[in-house]
């Protein structure tokens, strides 16, 4: 791999069918069809380009660090979360202007911008929220809460507690969570009354649960977002998603009543 010195770039990895190079990449061989991951600056990669021991098989197009905007970026982040936690306007808002005020000073240009909107996510993420919004509205969302709720009656209350963690935890996997707190928190409050418990623990499940989304891509924003960026399935949300779930779901019903007593 000598050779990649004579054009100022470095060795990152490299890949052959069935083959370990590793971990001294520079006294390795190459041959035909290799596959070599390469660092290097701009005109390293246009000189490669131009010769005729490596085929190019993709060009980076990242841009390099503008560090002398690294402060300006920073502080308008922060003017974003700071302005947004104490109310003095929407966040969404607050990021459209911020966005605004990053393309003009430069720290990144229109092409860079629009470069980072993936059309299939966008779409996604309507659907999502249009599903969301059509099960919310024709009541789907309560006539399951409300089918369940009887079958719940007169459970021991940490029993009911698990109930309502699974029940809500399922449901916010498919819908939004404000929406799902919305519907089950009532329902949770009147069945701790109707055995005479603190409501406190009841709630306090609705908000663990409808928060602890991990099972699918659609369950919650953020989940949607890094589904396209990290070129993931939606069977890879099942696989590391259904035992975070089940994790984060017992320890919530082991600590609440802890914490809130019943």
């Amino acid at each position: 791999m000598t050779l990649m010195q004579g054009y100022g770039m470095r060795v990152l990895a490299a890949y052959r069918p069935g083959h370990k190079f590793g971990p001294d990449l520079q006294g390795a061989n190459l041959r035909p069809a290799d596959v070599l991951l390469l660092e290097g600056t701009k005109a390293a990669f246009e000189r490669l380009d131009r010769s005729v021991d490596l085929v190019p098989m993709g060009v980076p197009m990242d841009r390099p660090y503008r560090r002398s905007h690294a402060s300006l970026a920073s502080l308008v982040l922060l003017a974003v979360v700071a302005l947004a936690a104490f109310g003095i306007a929407d966040i969404a808002i607050l990021s459209m202007i911020a966005v605004a005020v990053l393309l003009v000073t430069c720290c990144l240009d229109s092409d860079e911008a629009w470069g980072f909107l993936d059309g299939g996510i966008l779409v996604l993420i309507f659907s999502m929220l249009i599903i969301g919004i059509g099960l919310q509205e024709t009541g789907a969302v309560a006539l399951v809460a409300d089918t369940i709720a009887p079958s719940l009656n007169g459970l021991p209350p940490i029993f009911m507690l698990a109930a309502i963690y699974v029940m809500t935890s399922v449901l916010t996997e498919i819908v939004s969570n404000n929406a799902v707190a919305i519907v089950v928190t009532p329902l949770a409050i009147s069945l701790a009354a109707s055995i005479g418990v603190d409501p406190t623990p009841m709630a306090v499940a609705v908000m663990f649960g409808a928060s602890a989304s991990f099972a699918t891509p659609i369950g919650y924003q953020t989940n949607t977002l890094v589904y396209g960026a990290g070129n993931y399935r939606f069977s890879d949300f099942l696989k590391i998603g259904v035992p975070m779930n089940i994790i984060v779901g017992i320890a919530s019903v082991l600590i609440i009543p802890v914490i809130f007593p019943f």
